[in-house]
């Protein structure tokens, strides 16, 4: 039997209480959709993705909650039709956070953004967080996360940047590549002709989409 996350011999005494705390509050959020053992088995996989140690139990339960949010689109427990817009590259790192920030700026409550990567760093490329800061959008909060099945099965649009064979490919989801260039490793005055094409094809797509965008920040 597979020992539920907060009960592992391999974590600390506040790593346990941390998992166990984001489980009653997953368990609460899903109630009546997902019972304790799926909200556990998503915590623990969630928390293996990740390798930070001080918030690695809080960037778990953001990982899951997004993960059972996917899975209750999937598997009809959703019902919203809020349309769910997944932005992949490789480390998810640079460009599509830029494109995620973007998104769910101009987007609002109206559509539903995401963001993953098909080999994810160890965090946000610091060029592309200063040149989302001079547009107004704090990306800081984010971090480099895989996609799995479940999210990209859940996503309406999937917009792929550079992870070539490696990005998901499911029927009847609509799929866009934006050839941009890679901002690793560049500087900031380099970065920002990225951003600002980024930000034009998110507007483009929220505009096909019929979702009225939000004013800019700055």
């Amino acid at each position: 039997m597979t020992r539920p996350a907060h009960r592992r011999a391999d974590l600390t005494i506040d790593q346990r209480h941390a998992l166990l705390t984001s489980a009653r509050t997953l368990a609460g959020e899903f109630d009546g959709a997902f019972g304790a053992e799926t909200i556990d088995r998503f915590l623990r996989t969630s928390y293996d993705q990740f390798a930070v140690a001080g918030s690695r139990p809080l960037i778990a339960e953001r990982f899951a909650r997004q993960r059972l949010r996917a899975l209750a689109r999937v598997e009809g427990k959703d019902s919203s039709g809020t349309p769910i817009v997944l932005f992949l590259c490789v480390h998810n790192a640079g460009r599509s956070q830029m494109a995620l920030g973007f998104f769910t700026h101009l987007a609002q409550e109206r559509a539903i953004g995401w963001s993953g990567g098909s080999e994810p760093g160890e965090r946000i490329n610091p060029a592309a967080i200063e040149a989302m800061r001079e547009r107004g959008i704090d990306i800081t909060g984010e971090y480099p996360k895989p996609w799995t099945h479940e999210i990209a099965q859940a996503a309406d649009v999937i917009i792929t940047m550079g992870c070539g064979d490696a990005c998901p490919v499911f029927p009847g989801r609509r799929y866009e590549d934006w050839a941009l260039a890679d901002p690793a490793g560049q500087s900031v005055e380099a970065v920002r002709p990225i951003r600002d094409e980024i930000e034009r094809r998110v507007r483009a797509l929220l505009a096909e989409l019929g979702i009225p965008a939000a004013a800019s920040g700055a």
